[in-house]
Protein backbone atom coordinates (compact mmCIF):
# COMPACT_ATOMS: atom_id res chain seq x y z
CA UNK A 1 0.00 0.00 0.00
CA UNK A 2 1.31 3.60 -1.07
CA UNK A 3 2.30 5.25 1.74
CA UNK A 4 -0.45 8.60 0.94
CA UNK A 5 -3.43 7.09 2.04
CA UNK A 6 -5.91 9.39 3.05
CA UNK A 7 -6.20 11.20 6.52
CA UNK A 8 -7.00 9.14 9.15
CA UNK A 9 -8.46 12.21 11.01
CA UNK A 10 -12.27 12.81 10.19
CA UNK A 11 -13.16 14.02 6.94
CA UNK A 12 -16.87 14.34 8.10
CA UNK A 13 -15.67 17.54 10.78
CA UNK A 14 -16.64 19.69 7.79
CA UNK A 15 -20.40 19.78 9.23
CA UNK A 16 -18.65 21.81 11.67
CA UNK A 17 -18.26 24.52 9.26
CA UNK A 18 -20.38 27.69 9.53
CA UNK A 19 -22.21 29.34 6.27
CA UNK A 20 -19.29 31.72 5.40
CA UNK A 21 -16.80 28.64 5.34
CA UNK A 22 -14.98 29.41 8.35
CA UNK A 23 -14.18 26.71 11.09
CA UNK A 24 -16.80 26.61 14.36
CA UNK A 25 -15.49 26.95 17.32
CA UNK A 26 -14.49 24.02 18.69
CA UNK A 27 -14.65 21.62 15.61
CA UNK A 28 -11.18 21.14 15.46
CA UNK A 29 -8.59 20.96 18.45
CA UNK A 30 -4.84 21.29 16.65
CA UNK A 31 -2.18 20.12 18.80
CA UNK A 32 -4.69 17.79 21.04
CA UNK A 33 -5.36 14.06 20.42
CA UNK A 34 -5.22 13.89 16.68
CA UNK A 35 -2.02 11.57 15.61
CA UNK A 36 -1.63 14.15 13.14
CA UNK A 37 -0.95 16.79 15.15
CA UNK A 38 2.45 17.51 14.53
CA UNK A 39 1.51 18.12 11.14
CA UNK A 40 -1.31 20.73 11.98
CA UNK A 41 0.97 22.77 14.37
CA UNK A 42 3.96 22.76 11.54
CA UNK A 43 0.95 24.14 9.63
CA UNK A 44 -0.96 26.14 11.33
CA UNK A 45 -4.29 24.10 10.81
CA UNK A 46 -7.05 25.99 12.54
CA UNK A 47 -9.54 23.49 10.89
CA UNK A 48 -11.87 22.44 8.33
CA UNK A 49 -13.59 24.99 5.61
CA UNK A 50 -16.21 24.65 3.10
CA UNK A 51 -14.07 25.65 0.11
CA UNK A 52 -13.95 23.64 -3.29
CA UNK A 53 -10.18 24.53 -3.86
CA UNK A 54 -9.16 24.24 -7.71
CA UNK A 55 -6.29 22.05 -9.10
CA UNK A 56 -3.28 24.32 -8.14
CA UNK A 57 -5.14 25.20 -4.35
CA UNK A 58 -5.23 21.10 -4.41
CA UNK A 59 -1.91 20.51 -5.24
CA UNK A 60 -0.16 22.99 -3.38
CA UNK A 61 -2.31 21.77 -0.16
CA UNK A 62 -1.07 18.09 -0.62
CA UNK A 63 2.82 19.26 -1.08
CA UNK A 64 2.60 21.00 2.22
CA UNK A 65 0.10 18.12 4.07
CA UNK A 66 2.13 15.26 2.97
CA UNK A 67 5.97 17.25 4.03
CA UNK A 68 4.51 17.88 7.00
CA UNK A 69 3.17 14.87 7.89
CA UNK A 70 5.49 11.83 6.23
CA UNK A 71 8.07 10.98 9.06
CA UNK A 72 5.05 10.82 11.35
CA UNK A 73 2.98 8.79 8.68
CA UNK A 74 5.50 6.16 8.44
CA UNK A 75 6.97 6.43 11.88
CA UNK A 76 3.15 5.30 12.52
CA UNK A 77 2.79 2.84 9.63
CA UNK A 78 5.96 1.71 8.06
CA UNK A 79 5.82 -1.17 10.11
CA UNK A 80 3.10 -2.47 8.15
CA UNK A 81 3.62 -0.79 4.84
CA UNK A 82 7.63 -2.65 4.97
CA UNK A 83 10.21 -1.55 2.76
CA UNK A 84 10.00 -3.29 -0.12
CA UNK A 85 6.58 -4.71 -0.18
CA UNK A 86 3.28 -4.12 -2.04
CA UNK A 87 0.09 -3.88 -0.02
CA UNK A 88 -2.71 -2.86 -1.61
CA UNK A 89 -4.97 -1.61 1.21
CA UNK A 90 -5.28 -1.94 5.20
CA UNK A 91 -7.26 -5.16 4.17
CA UNK A 92 -3.86 -6.44 3.93
CA UNK A 93 -4.26 -7.44 -0.05
CA UNK A 94 -1.18 -7.93 -1.51
CA UNK A 95 -0.03 -8.30 -5.08
CA UNK A 96 2.17 -11.27 -4.79
CA UNK A 97 -1.14 -12.73 -3.83
CA UNK A 98 -3.81 -10.83 -6.10
CA UNK A 99 -2.00 -10.44 -9.26
CA UNK A 100 -4.19 -7.75 -10.24
CA UNK A 101 -1.09 -6.12 -12.66
CA UNK A 102 -0.18 -9.21 -14.11
CA UNK A 103 3.59 -10.10 -15.18
CA UNK A 104 5.63 -7.00 -13.89
CA UNK A 105 9.17 -8.78 -15.41
CA UNK A 106 10.49 -6.66 -18.32
CA UNK A 107 7.81 -3.59 -17.90
CA UNK A 108 8.09 -0.50 -17.50
CA UNK A 109 5.86 0.13 -14.41
CA UNK A 110 4.60 3.96 -13.34
CA UNK A 111 3.88 4.20 -9.24
CA UNK A 112 1.79 7.09 -8.82
CA UNK A 113 1.56 8.73 -5.79
CA UNK A 114 4.27 6.46 -4.57
CA UNK A 115 5.12 7.68 -1.15
CA UNK A 116 8.05 5.96 0.28
CA UNK A 117 7.81 3.67 -2.92
CA UNK A 118 7.90 0.28 -0.85
CA UNK A 119 5.34 -1.24 -3.95
CA UNK A 120 8.30 0.41 -6.56
CA UNK A 121 10.83 -1.63 -4.92
CA UNK A 122 8.80 -4.52 -5.09
CA UNK A 123 8.06 -4.53 -8.74
CA UNK A 124 11.68 -4.02 -9.05
CA UNK A 125 12.35 -6.91 -7.14
CA UNK A 126 9.98 -8.66 -9.22
CA UNK A 127 12.27 -7.52 -12.80
CA UNK A 128 9.69 -4.78 -13.59
CA UNK A 129 12.03 -1.36 -14.45
CA UNK A 130 9.55 0.77 -12.24
CA UNK A 131 9.23 4.92 -11.66
CA UNK A 132 7.96 6.15 -8.50
CA UNK A 133 5.93 9.89 -9.03
CA UNK A 134 5.22 11.53 -5.33
CA UNK A 135 4.28 15.22 -5.11
CA UNK A 136 6.02 15.38 -1.64
CA UNK A 137 9.64 15.96 -1.69
CA UNK A 138 9.95 14.51 2.09
CA UNK A 139 8.24 11.78 1.34
CA UNK A 140 10.53 11.04 -1.84
CA UNK A 141 13.79 12.04 0.67
CA UNK A 142 12.26 8.79 2.45
CA UNK A 143 11.85 6.65 -0.75
CA UNK A 144 15.55 7.63 -1.46
CA UNK A 145 16.93 6.73 2.14
CA UNK A 146 15.03 2.74 1.75
CA UNK A 147 16.29 2.93 -1.62
CA UNK A 148 19.78 2.82 -0.19
CA UNK A 149 18.78 0.55 2.94
CA UNK A 150 17.50 -2.10 0.23
CA UNK A 151 19.89 -1.94 -2.20
CA UNK A 152 16.87 -1.32 -4.92
CA UNK A 153 17.53 1.07 -7.96
CA UNK A 154 14.09 3.05 -7.97
CA UNK A 155 13.91 5.88 -10.17
CA UNK A 156 12.09 9.03 -8.01
CA UNK A 157 10.23 11.59 -9.81
CA UNK A 158 8.68 14.68 -7.71
CA UNK A 159 5.24 15.46 -9.85
CA UNK A 160 1.77 15.51 -9.11
CA UNK A 161 -0.58 12.63 -10.48
CA UNK A 162 -2.62 15.22 -12.88
CA UNK A 163 0.47 16.65 -14.54
CA UNK A 164 2.51 13.42 -15.20
CA UNK A 165 5.94 14.57 -16.68
CA UNK A 166 6.97 11.33 -18.93
CA UNK A 167 6.02 11.50 -22.81
CA UNK A 168 3.32 9.80 -24.15
CA UNK A 169 3.51 6.04 -24.65
CA UNK A 170 6.16 5.58 -21.62
CA UNK A 171 4.37 2.90 -19.66
CA UNK A 172 3.73 -0.50 -19.66
CA UNK A 173 1.14 -0.62 -16.41
CA UNK A 174 0.94 2.31 -14.16
CA UNK A 175 -0.41 2.01 -10.25
CA UNK A 176 -1.95 3.73 -7.33
CA UNK A 177 -2.32 2.15 -4.28
CA UNK A 178 -4.45 5.01 -2.27
CA UNK A 179 -1.61 7.77 -3.35
CA UNK A 180 -2.73 10.76 -5.57
CA UNK A 181 -6.07 10.43 -6.88
CA UNK A 182 -8.17 11.43 -3.83
CA UNK A 183 -6.41 14.33 -3.46
CA UNK A 184 -6.64 16.29 -6.92
CA UNK A 185 -9.56 18.55 -7.72
CA UNK A 186 -10.00 17.24 -11.75
CA UNK A 187 -9.43 12.95 -10.57
CA UNK A 188 -10.48 12.94 -14.59
CA UNK A 189 -7.83 14.11 -15.70
CA UNK A 190 -5.60 11.90 -13.54
CA UNK A 191 -6.99 9.16 -16.01
CA UNK A 192 -6.88 11.28 -19.11
CA UNK A 193 -2.92 11.82 -18.19
CA UNK A 194 -2.63 7.94 -17.02
CA UNK A 195 -3.88 6.80 -20.62
CA UNK A 196 -1.39 9.51 -22.28
CA UNK A 197 1.52 7.89 -20.74
CA UNK A 198 0.84 4.28 -21.07
CA UNK A 199 1.39 2.46 -24.23
CA UNK A 200 -1.20 0.65 -26.23
CA UNK A 201 -2.90 -2.59 -24.44
CA UNK A 202 -1.60 -0.63 -20.71
CA UNK A 203 -3.28 -2.02 -17.60
CA UNK A 204 -3.92 0.82 -14.99
CA UNK A 205 -4.90 -0.36 -11.40
CA UNK A 206 -5.67 2.13 -8.75
CA UNK A 207 -7.08 1.69 -5.24
CA UNK A 208 -8.88 4.51 -2.88
CA UNK A 209 -11.20 4.38 -0.03
CA UNK A 210 -14.12 2.93 -1.11
CA UNK A 211 -16.82 5.79 -2.05
CA UNK A 212 -19.32 4.32 0.13
CA UNK A 213 -17.27 5.62 3.35
CA UNK A 214 -17.99 9.12 2.68
CA UNK A 215 -21.67 9.17 4.39
CA UNK A 216 -20.13 7.55 7.59
CA UNK A 217 -17.51 9.27 10.37
CA UNK A 218 -14.01 8.10 10.04
CA UNK A 219 -14.40 6.36 13.56
CA UNK A 220 -13.16 2.42 13.46
CA UNK A 221 -15.70 2.12 16.72
CA UNK A 222 -19.60 1.40 16.65
CA UNK A 223 -20.34 5.47 15.75
CA UNK A 224 -18.58 4.56 12.23
CA UNK A 225 -21.37 2.54 11.52
CA UNK A 226 -23.77 5.19 11.51
CA UNK A 227 -24.56 6.91 8.36
CA UNK A 228 -24.16 11.33 8.82
CA UNK A 229 -24.16 12.69 5.53
CA UNK A 230 -25.09 12.09 1.99
CA UNK A 231 -23.05 9.97 -0.49
CA UNK A 232 -23.79 12.15 -2.95
CA UNK A 233 -22.54 15.12 -1.40
CA UNK A 234 -19.66 15.57 -3.41
CA UNK A 235 -18.18 18.44 -1.38
CA UNK A 236 -13.97 18.14 -0.59
CA UNK A 237 -13.10 18.22 3.27
CA UNK A 238 -10.84 21.13 3.44
CA UNK A 239 -8.58 21.97 6.38
CA UNK A 240 -7.43 25.79 6.28
CA UNK A 241 -4.95 27.59 8.36
CA UNK A 242 -5.48 30.68 9.59
CA UNK A 243 -5.19 32.85 6.63
CA UNK A 244 -7.52 30.57 4.50
CA UNK A 245 -4.59 28.67 2.85
CA UNK A 246 -5.76 25.23 2.40
CA UNK A 247 -3.46 23.12 4.26
CA UNK A 248 -5.00 19.49 3.52
CA UNK A 249 -7.58 18.53 0.96
CA UNK A 250 -8.86 15.24 -0.06
CA UNK A 251 -11.91 15.34 -2.92
CA UNK A 252 -14.77 12.53 -2.89
CA UNK A 253 -16.40 10.66 -5.90
CA UNK A 254 -19.00 8.72 -6.03
CA UNK A 255 -17.92 4.74 -7.58
CA UNK A 256 -20.51 5.96 -10.60
CA UNK A 257 -18.14 9.00 -10.92
CA UNK A 258 -14.97 6.99 -11.12
CA UNK A 259 -16.35 4.59 -13.78
CA UNK A 260 -17.26 7.16 -15.84
CA UNK A 261 -14.11 9.14 -15.91
CA UNK A 262 -12.30 6.01 -16.42
CA UNK A 263 -14.37 4.90 -19.49
CA UNK A 264 -14.34 8.53 -21.12
CA UNK A 265 -10.79 8.74 -21.14
CA UNK A 266 -10.58 5.64 -23.48
CA UNK A 267 -9.86 2.99 -20.93
CA UNK A 268 -12.02 -0.35 -20.26
CA UNK A 269 -13.22 -1.22 -16.62
CA UNK A 270 -11.96 -5.03 -16.11
CA UNK A 271 -13.01 -5.13 -12.68
CA UNK A 272 -13.77 -3.48 -9.51
CA UNK A 273 -12.22 -5.14 -6.38
CA UNK A 274 -13.81 -4.87 -3.18
CA UNK A 275 -11.44 -6.66 -0.35
CA UNK A 276 -13.19 -8.05 2.24
CA UNK A 277 -11.48 -7.99 6.30
CA UNK A 278 -9.58 -11.03 6.58
CA UNK A 279 -10.95 -13.07 9.82
CA UNK A 280 -7.31 -13.11 11.64
CA UNK A 281 -6.88 -9.40 10.71
CA UNK A 282 -6.95 -7.68 14.15
CA UNK A 283 -5.01 -4.76 13.43
CA UNK A 284 -7.15 -0.75 13.30
CA UNK A 285 -5.48 1.44 10.67
CA UNK A 286 -7.22 5.16 11.35
CA UNK A 287 -10.94 4.24 10.23
CA UNK A 288 -10.35 0.84 9.25
CA UNK A 289 -10.94 -2.21 11.85
CA UNK A 290 -12.06 -5.17 12.44
CA UNK A 291 -16.04 -3.93 13.51
CA UNK A 292 -16.50 -1.49 10.26
CA UNK A 293 -14.75 -4.10 8.17
CA UNK A 294 -16.85 -6.90 8.05
CA UNK A 295 -20.08 -4.44 7.49
CA UNK A 296 -18.77 -1.90 5.30
CA UNK A 297 -16.08 -2.06 2.21
CA UNK A 298 -13.61 0.14 3.21
CA UNK A 299 -11.24 -0.38 -0.32
CA UNK A 300 -12.35 -0.10 -4.16
CA UNK A 301 -9.68 -0.75 -6.50
CA UNK A 302 -10.28 -0.35 -10.37
CA UNK A 303 -8.17 -2.45 -12.80
CA UNK A 304 -8.59 -0.51 -16.34
CA UNK A 305 -7.48 -1.90 -19.85
CA UNK A 306 -6.40 1.15 -22.39
CA UNK A 307 -7.39 -0.88 -25.57
CA UNK A 308 -5.05 -1.63 -28.37
CA UNK A 309 -5.44 1.53 -31.25
CA UNK A 310 -7.31 0.33 -34.32
CA UNK A 311 -4.94 -0.16 -37.44
CA UNK A 312 -5.41 2.71 -39.76
CA UNK A 313 -7.03 1.93 -42.90
CA UNK A 314 -6.01 1.41 -45.79
CA UNK A 315 -4.31 4.00 -47.87
CA UNK A 316 -4.30 6.57 -44.76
Amino acid sequence: MTEHAPRESTHRERTGTDVAGVPAEGTHSPGGASEHANAERILGTVGPAARHPGPTESRSASRLWWDADADDYLAEHGSMLGEREFLWCPERLRESEAGLLGEVSGRDVLEVGCGAAACSRWLASRGARPVGLDISGRMLSHAAAANARTGTDVALVQGSADMLPFAADSFDIACSAFGGVPFVADSEQVMREVARVLRPGGLWVFAVTHPVRWAFPDDPGPEGLTAVQSYFDRSPYVEIDATGRATYVEHHRTLGDYVSQITSSGFRLLELVEPEWPEDHTQVWGQWSPLRGRTLPGTAIFRCLLPERPESAPGR
